[in-house]
């Protein structure tokens, strides 16, 4: 578990900071100060956990790049997102008041704007054009998934436009493309670095403790938890039914479900489950229709793809590389109605999809105030001249992650962990959906 952060070079610039706060030591990081990846005592590590140590995030007294000299590139790729306005904000403010950077190009549609086929110019990205785009959802930038597979076009393009830090916001795809763009940089002799900023609505990048926009998409999501709980309530036999986002991940619906405890059953990635036989879904539903006489189900887009005979090897992908999955909310739907039907039992079921609206809205506060501290770590890093690395947040702490480590695996709820247990404790479900 290597946490080393690449440096593109020697720092022997003092950092504009150091006038701006020349009594208070405590402004300034030093790259000798590291915070542990695992905070516990007692606790047992594997050997490549031991002495695992991220590097924090933070302004340094010396940086690497001249700002009356710099050019700033922002990108933003992927699927919408709560908070992306917010972070592109916080990077150009950053930049050209505290810094000096009065150069920063926008990039639009994601890495396909570095395409000169496609022929996007990018934006000049300027205090007044980005004063009020945090209130708004979506991004200025527009997005895109996927792009190339030439990474050495990219970065020509970068070259040509003398960019010195590119920022780029999204998530899994997102910072595999950063990393190859840094390593390209790194291996031309480039003057330019790559920082990473977390966005996944799923909340699934390793060694991130979470990623923006995911609190606005959980308390979102409340809402439609919320309108289902009242539709079962207010039918015979009522039966809600609220698919949310999380391909491998079920982070969303399992906060959700916590942060609103009206959910009766919740289906996630992680936890294999049946829909019939004695201990299947449809046997436990059935008895709390005929207890209670309704009942709330939150599912994850990514749940049961096993029922629905999808191909995990060799499916249909999209731009990103991600298999395109079926719809487990609209199939769950029809195999509940055909199982009371069977049974001569009456139920009212309300189906609710609420993604694409979560997906743009505006950042909740707290987000906003996340994605306004993410963006500044990111300039700091970008201007010491840190690359390939992605700023995370761990222990409750900003701290530098290698872009590599980040992608390494997929965050994933733990089905034997506190967190799910709590969940379970909310929803009364039982831990095990599957048949002997």
């Amino acid at each position: 578990m290597d946490c080393t952060i690449k440096n593109l070079g020697s720092c022997d610039i003092p950092s504009p900071f150091i006038d701006k706060f020349p009594h208070l030591d405590k402004a300034f990081i030093s790259d000798t100060i590291k915070m542990r990846y695992r905070i516990f005592l007692g606790e047992k590590l594997p050997p490549e956990e031991e002495g695992a140590a991220f590097e924090l995030a933070g302004q340094r007294r010396m940086i690497h790049f001249k700002p009356e000299e710099t050019v700033a590139a922002v990108v933003t790729c992927g699927g919408l997102c709560p908070g992306l306005n917010d972070v592109i904000r916080s990077i150009v403010m950053e930049c050209y008041y505290q810094y000096g950077v009065k150069k920063i190009l926008g990039i639009r549609y994601g890495y396909n704007g570095l395409n000169p086929a496609k022929g996007w110019e990018p934006v000049q990205l300027t205090p007044d054009l980005v004063e009020d785009i945090h209130r708004d959802g979506g991004t200025i930038l527009s997005s895109s998934r996927g792009g190339t597979d030439n990474m050495d076009l990219l970065v020509d393009t970068l070259e040509s436009w003398r960019v010195n830090i590119l920022f780029t916001i999204g998530g899994d795809g997102t910072l595999n493309g950063a990393h190859q763009i840094a390593g390209i940089a790194l291996k031309r002799g480039l003057d330019m670095v790559v920082v990473g900023v977390p966005k996944t609505i799923d909340n699934d990048i390793s060694y991130i403790q979470r990623s923006f926009g995911f609190q606005t998409a959980f308390s979102a999501a409340v809402d439609a938890i919320y309108s289902a709980h009242v539709e079962a309530k207010g039918a015979p036999n009522g039966i809600g039914i609220v698919k949310l986002m999380g391909r491998h991940s079920g982070f969303i619906a399992a906060n959700a479900s916590l942060a609103m405890n009206d959910v009766n059953f919740i289906l996630v990635p992680e936890v294999p489950f049946d829909l019939e036989g004695p201990n299947g879904l449809f046997a436990h539903l059935e008895k709390r229709i005929l207890s209670r006489h309704h009942a709330v189900i939150c599912v994850a887009e990514g749940a049961g793809q096993d029922l629905l005979n999808s191909d995990h090897e060799g499916g249909e992908r999209d731009r990103s590389g991600n298999l395109v999955l079926k719809d487990i909310g609209i199939y769950l739907k029809d195999k509940i109605k055909d199982y009371f039907r069977q049974r001569d039992l009456e139920v009212n079921i309300k189906y609710i999809d609420p993604s694409y609206i979560i997906r743009s809205q505006p950042a909740c506060a707290e987000d906003s105030i996340f994605c306004a501290l993410l963006g500044q770590y990111a300039v700091h890093a970008g201007m010491a001249g840190k690359t390939d690395l992605v700023i995370g947040q761990w222990n409750n702490i900003y701290a530098h992650v290698p872009i590599e480590l980040a992608v390494s695996k997929r965050k994933r709820i733990n089905p034997e962990s506190q967190f799910w247990h709590n969940v379970l404790q909310a929803t009364g479900q039982p831990a095990n959906m599957k048949n002997p």
